[in-house]
């Protein structure tokens, strides 16, 4: 399913070249010191087909919403998803497009030195400076309102939002917005699924909070549900 990603025309690096690559579902905005689409294009359709093809060998990958065990011969975007939906406790799809934005980002990171990476609301990054990302959580008087920054000692790093209110992404909750930054892509993608699954109230703030606090590998959470926001870790808000 494609959805307008109307935020895009807001997304703004300066000193760095912008660029597209959109293959079926995954739709990619890439920012870096020179022109990589040609590079980005053949890395997408590598990983796509190495999930893809994992698939037909084993259907239950895409369609269980619980953590899954894979084979050991399975390529290593698979077994990283795997992995980081163990860790969160949901299906290892709920980290696709944070796996495939990481794994673009490991096929381009000799050509740029600064590289930052959107699939669809999930986001890797490497700066050598300061970058802000704004967060945008439907209808919250929190929208656009609010976003972090990222700095340098930070990255690589990922930044992933899940809604429940947003967007076509399966979700149990009802969050405007989660926004969770780690190590990787892969795993703030699927930590953002999991929290999102607990957000159905404000006063569920603090247990999302508390569920990814104790992911090793998370360094920072965002809630926003509703007027009500919630903030752990090393996160520099900015308004």
């Amino acid at each position: 399913m494609h959805q307008e990603r109307t935020y895009r025309a807001r997304s703004v690096a300066s000193d760095l070249v912008r660029f597209e690559v959109g293959i079926q579902e995954t739709d990619l905005l890439i920012f870096a010191e020179r022109d990589l689409k040609a590079e980005a294009t053949a890395a997408v359709l590598k990983y796509r087909n190495q999930i893809e093809d994992y698939i037909i060998q084993d259907p239950e990958f895409q369609t269980i919403l619980v953590p899954y065990p894979v084979s050991e011969l399975a390529p290593q975007i698979v077994k990283q998803m795997a992995a980081a939906a163990n860790q969160a406790n949901v299906g290892p799809m709920a980290a696709i497009a944070g796996a495939i934005a990481d794994f673009v980002a490991l096929d381009l990171a000799d050509n740029t030195r600064d590289l930052i990476i959107e699939n669809g609301g999930d986001i890797y990054i490497r700066t050598q400076k300061p970058r802000r990302i704004l967060i945008y959580a439907g209808n919250s008087p929190y929208s656009e309102k609010v976003g972090i920054e990222i700095r340098p000692e930070q990255t690589p790093c990922g930044v992933c939002t899940s809604s429940g209110t947003v967007g076509h992404s399966l979700s149990f909750g009802k969050a405007d917005a989660v926004t969770i930054v780690a190590k990787t892509a892969t795993l703030a993608d699927a930590v953002a699924t999991a929290v999102g699954n607990i957000i159905k109230e404000p006063t569920d703030i603090n247990a999302g909070i508390a569920f990814a606090r104790n992911i090793q590998g998370i360094t920072g959470v965002v809630i926003i549900i509703k007027d009500k926001l919630g903030v752990w870790g090393d996160i520099q808000l900015w308004k």
